[in-house]
């Protein structure tokens, strides 16, 4: 083809978007969403068919798709990942560029959602679930034992809404983008609510507060989780998110990547540590003063919850939001004095900040709520995230999350065991 070839006044060789595809390992929808995400530039040529790519850039695309799917990375070996999901930086971290502490104070959690996913905002947007979809998951959720936890009572409800969708399989962005607006919904729908006077429309705080406190909720209360909500939707590539994008990668569809995420949020060290740090609070609330709490921790080798933060050596930004806001809330002042009392005791032993979840066990603890509600905040919240880095993913070279394993055992041929 004469746009392809190099020549004088045309010094770069273009390829078709098929080429282009076959290059990339990726099908010719792809390239495209490549091009709406600013990845590579396409132009049509003058009495031409379709669009044509720079070569060169094009390689260059190829090249860090192949540096990824091999886990090379300029940081000590790990994985990385390229996203313009969210950027951590300096104890600030943003969505899409915009400071992330910002958005959460101006807008909803689904608005936060919209923005995530497509990079424009829905002023006044709600996400609502088909009432098909809710009773399934209800039903399902509703024959667990009593005692079942709420990530194991919310991957539960994900898989069973799957049931319930026969478009699931659907990867294109509009069908996975319907999904995510009702799934959500459908996860909060489905918890047992703890007060009997609630209502399964307006926002998604409303409707979740009913899930987890017996207390009526004032628009200061409600204001504070709907902020945790938007603060807690994304953190780059937590453990919980890369299970997701391993999920993607092998194109399972949005239900069974967002149940892939809710496996390993359940872990101590990630989605459970609020219900931690909910717990210590209490002890110093119980005890008056967090000395011997502390003490306690300390002589049986545990670390202190609710503190300090490895991508923030300084004050983790979500904290500092939500205590702004607890302050506001009269009944959150033990807590909040609590609180602060764990941060001064441990600060005489290892000088930490308080993260995220101490935050949210306060408030938790002041809200009434039981010792779980933190991840059930955290992991409602997390969905959104979760269906943005899916996107991301459904987008990239299928199966590139595939690291090679460094085999250590005994070297073969070994004697069959007897």
């Amino acid at each position: 083809m004469r746009d392809q070839e190099t020549a004088p006044g045309h010094p770069e060789r273009r390829l078709s978007t098929k080429e282009t595809a076959e290059l990339l390992g990726v099908k010719p929808d792809t390239v495209y969403a490549y091009v709406s995400r600013g990845q590579l530039s396409s132009r049509r040529e003058p009495g031409g068919r379709g669009s044509t790519f720079d070569a060169k850039e094009v390689e260059g695309l190829a090249r860090r798709n192949r540096r990824e799917s091999s886990g090379s990375s300029g940081s000590g070996g790990e994985l990385s990942v390229r996203t313009r999901i969210t950027l951590i930086e300096k104890d600030r971290y943003y969505f899409r560029g915009v400071d992330a502490t910002e958005l959460a104070a101006r807008h909803s959690y689904e608005e936060i959602a919209e923005w995530l996913w497509t990079g424009e905002l829905r002023p006044g947007i709600t996400f609502t679930a088909p009432k098909e979809a809710v009773a399934v998951a209800r039903r399902a959720v509703d024959a667990l034992p009593e005692h079942t936890g709420p990530t194991d009572r919310l991957r539960v409800a994900a898989i069973a809404a799957a049931t319930a969708d026969p478009l699931r399989f659907d990867l294109s962005e509009d069908a996975v983008l319907g999904t995510a607006r009702i799934l959500i919904p459908t996860l909060v729908a489905a918890l047992p609510p703890v007060r009997r006077a609630h209502r399964d429309a307006g926002p998604l705080a409303h409707r979740l507060w009913a899930r987890l406190s017996g207390r009526p909720a004032d628009e200061a209360s409600l204001h504070v989780l709907d902020t945790a909500l938007g603060l807690l939707v994304d953190h780059d590539l937590a453990a919980s998110t890369l299970a997701v994008r391993v999920a993607a990668s092998a194109r399972a569809h949005p239900y069974a990547a967002v149940s892939s995420g809710l496996g390993v949020l359940e872990g101590p060290l990630h989605g459970a540590a609020s219900g931690l740090a909910h717990r210590l609070l209490l002890d110093v609330l119980d005890q008056g003063t967090a000395a011997p709490v502390v003490a306690d921790e300390l002589r049986a080798g545990r670390r202190i919850p609710g503190l300090g933060h490895r991508l923030y050596p300084g004050e983790d930004p979500r904290a500092r939001a939500l205590f702004a806001l607890l302050k506001e809330i009269p009944g959150a002042a033990p807590a909040l004095a609590a609180a602060r009392d764990i941060v001064a005791t441990t600060a005489r032993h290892t000088p930490l900040h308080a993260n995220v979840d101490l935050a949210l066990a306060v408030l938790t603890v002041s809200s009434g709520m039981p010792s779980t509600a933190g991840e059930t905040i955290f992991a409602v919240a997390r969905t959104a995230g979760w269906i943005a880095h899916a996107l991301e993913e459904y987008g990239e070279r299928p199966l590139r999350m595939r690291p090679s394993g460094h085999y250590v055992g005994p070297r073969p041929p070994q004697p069959l065991p007897e």
